[in-house]
């Protein structure tokens, strides 16, 4: 399996990158690797999930310990390698996944048969089909603008669906999902409408575990703990509550105040914790460490703790969707087979170490099942400033003093196809993820490729 042989793979030059034991891996650059080269698994610290993620990944998927751990440094070297092979297609691109039971298998696609070899050599399959991920999210952002002035109650969910290579609007009416794509001028033959009677609703207050509430009524979950300079907080859901709310943790004690807060467009808000709050790289008392914030792609398990379910798992099914809420439309939110109950809300989402986002919002629950959507993490930190607290360095220090300089910077969020200087060299990103000390450019092939 690719967990036991990611160091020999990792060693080899790009060009004869293989499948290993149905995993993947690759080095971002001709020539051979040094063999201290650190691998996506070992990048991420997949090795470091925590035995509450664990055990849940186990109960949810199926799995028993060694296939889940297995799992998720599969779906480290998945990421990197579809995001090498997203900046090598360019235009043609039209999207990844992985699938199998222990995520042994990437398939990336594309609209140019001459791609193929390209993607084998990677290890990956590879996938010949009519659209471009480019012309699939244009018409998703059309239907965006369209939903911002009409209802779209009976049209409650749209996503691209990239193995499907489709756009899927998700409708209670059929009807209303065909006026919904002729009002934003989609050609039909892009999308598939799936009839549904879910409604996607917020995920309000109930009790249980760690959680914290607003004012004297309602009760949501702590997402991930941050800092903005020497402030100290976390971030949460946006319908939680507004800038100026206050909150008490758990214990019922002061905790802090609501800074800023979108809902509906985003499902995003940060909190500022009073003195007697310290921000830490642990998701609700589970000992599970956060690590970065590196997007999982899609088929990705994905683990979710919130204050009245606790642990449930799942996969990631889409990026970038857009649903609608009684409040209205919130877009950019991933969509999730992971289940959640009123009072989760605001809570972590998670894929081995890394922070993914917070709890929006679904449908189902955790007895019967359901579909949950998260506010991705990387543009809450990018829209407020803020600082992921993970359990490595902080990303916030200074770097090295010896540091050779660049347009890289610790803090920074970065985005697939961003490029940046570091010691002379240029670089470009390759998967989401906010930097840190100790992941510069020539340290994490898994995110950057040298140019």
């Amino acid at each position: 399996m690719l967990l036991r042989h990611a160091r020999a793979v990792c060693a080899a030059a790009a060009a004869t990158a293989a499948l290993v034991g149905a995993g993947l891996s690759g080095s971002a650059s001709a020539g051979p690797a040094h063999p201290a080269t650190p691998t996506a698994a070992g990048t991420l610290r997949t090795a470091d999930a925590p035995p509450g993620l664990l055990s849940a990944l186990q109960r949810d998927l199926g799995l028993d310990r060694r296939q889940a751990e297995h799992r998720l440094a599969n779906e480290a070297e998945a990421g990197a390698t579809a995001g090498r092979l997203r900046a090598a297609l360019g235009s043609d691109f039209a999207g990844a996944w992985v699938r199998g039971a222990q995520s042994e298998t990437l398939t990336v696609a594309t609209t140019d048969r001459a791609d193929v070899p390209a993607i084998e050599a990677r290890g990956a399959h590879a996938a010949v089909v009519t659209r471009s991920l480019t012309t699939l999210d244009a018409a998703k952002a059309r239907l965006d603008r369209a939903a911002a002035h009409r209802s779209t109650r009976d049209t409650p969910v749209w996503y691209v669906d990239v193995p499907t290579n489709t756009l899927v609007v998700q409708a209670i009416r059929p009807q209303a999902a065909r006026s919904l794509l002729a009002a934003a001028g989609v050609d039909a033959s892009l999308a598939r409408v799936a009839t549904s009677p879910e409604r996607p609703r917020p995920l309000y207050d109930l009790r249980g575990g760690d959680a914290y509430y607003i004012g004297t009524g309602s009760r949501c979950s702590i997402g991930f703990p941050v800092t903005r300079g020497t402030q100290q907080g976390f971030a949460t859901a946006g319908h939680c509550g507004r800038a100026g709310n206050t909150t008490s943790g758990s214990n019922r004690v002061a905790q802090g105040t609501f800074q800023a807060s979108v809902f509906p467009g985003n499902d995003m808000a940060w909190v500022a914790a009073n003195s007697g709050w310290t921000a830490t790289p642990y998701v609700n008392g589970s000992g599970s460490q956060v690590a970065g914030s590196a997007q999982a792609p899609v088929g990705s398990s994905v683990c979710r703790s919130g204050s009245t379910t606790g642990w449930h798992c799942g996969t990631v099914q889409q990026l970038n969707t857009s649903v609608t809420y009684q409040e209205g439309t919130v877009s950019g939110v991933t969509r999730t087979s992971v289940c959640a109950e009123p009072g989760d809300s605001g809570g972590s989402f998670i894929s081995g170490s890394q922070a993914q986002g917070v709890t929006s919002g679904g449908s189902g629950n955790c007895t019967s099942g359901g579909t949950t959507f998260f506010q991705p993490i990387n543009p809450i930190l990018q829209a407020y400033g803020l600082t992921l607290k993970t359990s490595g360095s902080d990303p916030g220090d200074p770097g090295d003093p010896g540091d050779p300089g660049g347009t890289w910077a610790a803090g920074t969020v970065y985005q697939a196809g961003d490029t940046v200087t570091y010691g002379g060299a240029t670089y470009r990103c390759i998967q989401g993820h906010q930097a840190q000390t100790g992941w510069e450019p020539p340290n994490v092939p898994a995110l950057w490729q040298r140019l």
